[in-house]
């Protein structure tokens, strides 16, 4: 395995043989091909990685009810795997590393088939750290009213991106070298990549670059926002140097999908002169908010529907990089109106995000109200000092099929966490231990430093699930954990 840009997830259970070749179903499944593409970012030409349906396109795209039924091929010079993020697949097609599946090898192609649910904005993306070279693509599952609505479905993948490998920008965070000390251990101990960062080099780091930034849980120190200072912020691959313009009508109804595809970065949505409302949080339908910003951590997405203007116009849509200047998005435009550049850079700094959101959220179908069978607490440790990030409390996380099971995560660390559990759809339903209240249902949720999330999780789907802070770094320097069935 080539352990620079791969890394195994901390999930138990044995590696099992890889799923045949294309079987049974060969002749209805849609090939999904892993390769590289050329982009162009700041000027420079960058090979990333490429996830492409049978039409050339990125991602996939299925009706509602269906059979999620794919052939992956991996064209690549080496091992990856995917993981189908929002979906519910069995366990043993997740995608996560040795959990149970191997990692799919060069040349290979392995089947999946399992129901593709109830509908959804989704995303799919590597589970290792070729995740930061946008090994990532939409996977959108339309609901019959979806089909039947009279609007303009617009998809906006978001990414951070660097020209500096994944691997070094690890070795930094962790004080290493590339292909030294920071990256060994990898395999299902992901205690073991816990090392020191005496004499760290801060190079790729923003480090000091927002007031009061905690460099470690010192006296006097606030929150730490963002660990790594990218070349560029993406939206479907381009900056706003050279934005996408997506030509809408005048006074029609469009839907935003919006994924934030981000390894390590935060954004808020920036509807500029329109006003939105979100529909659907992580695939799932809500109460609808109005407002003309929403935040989104990573591993979210937001289903924004709007009008545009009977007038007509240019509109950005922009995504707000939490607590710093920089910025990205796209441009929605109406016949004959002229688009005027947009900076990469604002004048002001995006929003820290908050639970203020989180707090108006009602999901449209909740879980139904029952008493939980069982609770765990977990805690969600670290610092930026040792880089070393843990989930302690959620060893103890064993489950039966049938129950309702409630986690309080409770953030000790000075960074947020966007937590993401495998395999199941929870609700949120308490924030900092206040009254019980009906909110999203998510597979993703933000807890910001020195606050606590609880969410509801009913237990029909067995394995061995990753359960595990969506912050990629977070998640290879040890923040990574099991919600794991007995038996299984």
């Amino acid at each position: 395995m080539n352990r620079r840009t791969l890394l195994k997830a901390a999930v138990g259970g044995a590696a099992i043989m890889s799923m045949p070749v294309i079987g049974a179903f060969a002749a209805t499944a849609r090939t999904l091909t892993l390769g590289t593409r050329t982009i162009e970012v700041n000027g420079r030409a960058a090979t990333v990685y490429s996830l492409t349906g049978p039409d050339g396109k990125p991602g996939l795209a299925f009706d509602a009810g269906t059979d999620f039924d794919v052939a992956l091929a991996n064209t690549l010079d080496e091992e990856t795997i995917v993981h189908w993020h929002g979906l519910t697949p069995p366990w043993q097609q997740d995608g996560v590393p040795d959990a149970p599946m191997p990692l799919l090898k060069a040349g290979e192609r392995r089947s999946f088939r399992f129901p593709v649910g109830s509908g959804g904005t989704h995303w799919m993306h590597a589970h290792t750290l070729q995740e930061q070279n946008l090994l990532a693509a939409p996977l959108i599952v339309r609901r019959p009213e979806d089909i039947a609505a009279d609007e303009q479905e617009i998809v906006v993948l978001l990414h951070d991106f660097s020209f500096t490998p994944a691997v070094e920008l690890l070795a930094k965070l962790k004080g290493g070298s590339p292909g030294g000390h920071a990256m060994s251990g990898m395999g299902h101990d992901m205690g073991a990549m816990n090392m020191s960062m005496q004499g760290m080099d801060h190079g790729g780091m923003d480090m000091g670059s927002m007031p009061g930034m905690d460099h470690g849980g010192m006296p006097g120190m606030s929150m730490d926002l963002n660990d790594i200072e990218y070349d560029a912020y993406l939206a479907n691959d381009r900056t706003l140097d050279d934005p996408e313009v997506i030509r809408v009508e005048k006074g029609g109804t469009v839907r935003l999908r919006i994924i934030n595809g981000a390894t390590a970065t935060a954004f808020s949505i920036d509807l500029g002169a329109l006003e939105g409302q979100v529909v659907a949080v992580d695939g799932q339908p809500v109460r609808p908010v109005s407002a003309r910003r929403f935040p989104m951590t990573m591993g979210q997405r937001l289903d924004i529907r709007l009008r545009v203007p009977s007038e007509g116009g240019a509109f950005p849509i922009l995504a707000l990089r939490e607590g710093a200047p920089q910025r990205t998005g796209i441009v929605i435009a109406t016949a004959g109106a002229a688009v005027s550049k947009v900076p990469s850079v604002g004048e002001a700094k995006g929003p820290v995000l908050d639970f203020a959101h989180e707090a108006a959220l009602r999901a449209i179908a909740p879980l139904a109200d029952r008493p939980a069978d069982v609770r765990y607490a977990v805690d969600l440790t670290g610092n930026m000092a040792g880089y070393n990030w843990a989930m302690p409390g959620s060893e103890a996380i064993r489950v039966k099929r049938g129950q309702r099971v409630e986690i309080e995560m409770r953030n000790a660390s000075m960074m947020a966490h966007p937590m993401h559990l495998h395999g199941h759809h929870f609700q949120v339903i308490g924030l900092d231990g206040g009254p019980r209240f009906s909110g999203a249902v998510r597979d993703t949720v933000l807890v910001p430093p020195s606050r606590t999330v609880t969410i509801a999780i009913d237990a029909d789907n067995p394995g061995r699930w990753a359960f595990h802070c969506h912050h990629l770094y977070h998640m290879a320097s040890g923040m990574m954990a099991t919600f794991a069935y007995d038996g299984v």
